[in-house]
């Protein structure tokens, strides 16, 4: 029986450290596509979003509206050829990742901003006139 529990210990530990240390080893840890982290704010007179996207150019980003939603996209591809006496290497770098939001029905979307700057985009996103909290004030009875 301590024979089936090794055979068995044995078997999962080869397929462990296959798709954990020889699959990343092989294709490359830059394989893995990864969903950039965004922070999301809100101030009396807009919507932020800051979506952290280094090693980017602005040119790769997609931004478009559909009906209430915002969509960014990426599609970025890098090659990069060495080539010596004895040998050629050309390795290919997929990037992309595609985010939505649902946008509130009080942003005005035809003045949505965007710019991308040392790695983050921040997208914001201008609050209608009725939209915008307004100040507390007092009200005087008579």
């Amino acid at each position: 029986m301590n024979h089936l529990i090794n055979f068995n210990s044995n078997i999962n530990n080869f397929f462990d450290d296959f798709f954990n240390n020889s699959l990343t080893n092989f294709v490359g840890s830059d394989f893995v596509s990864n969903i950039p982290s965004v922070n999301i704010s809100e101030t009396g007179d807009d919507f932020k979003i800051e979506l952290a996207a280094p090693g980017l150019e602005k040119g790769d980003f997609d931004l478009n509206i559909e009906k209430d939603q915002l969509l960014i996209s990426v599609k970025k591809e890098v090659s990069n050829e060495v080539t010596d006496e004895k040998f050629t290497r050309k390795e290919f770098n997929y990037s992309s990742f595609e985010r939505s939001f649902h946008l509130p029905e009080g942003v005005k979307s035809d003045a949505i901003v965007a710019v991308y700057e040392d790695g983050i985009l921040e997208i914001v996103l201008p609050k209608k006139e009725e939209a915008k909290e307004l100040p507390a004030r007092s009200i005087e009875v008579n």
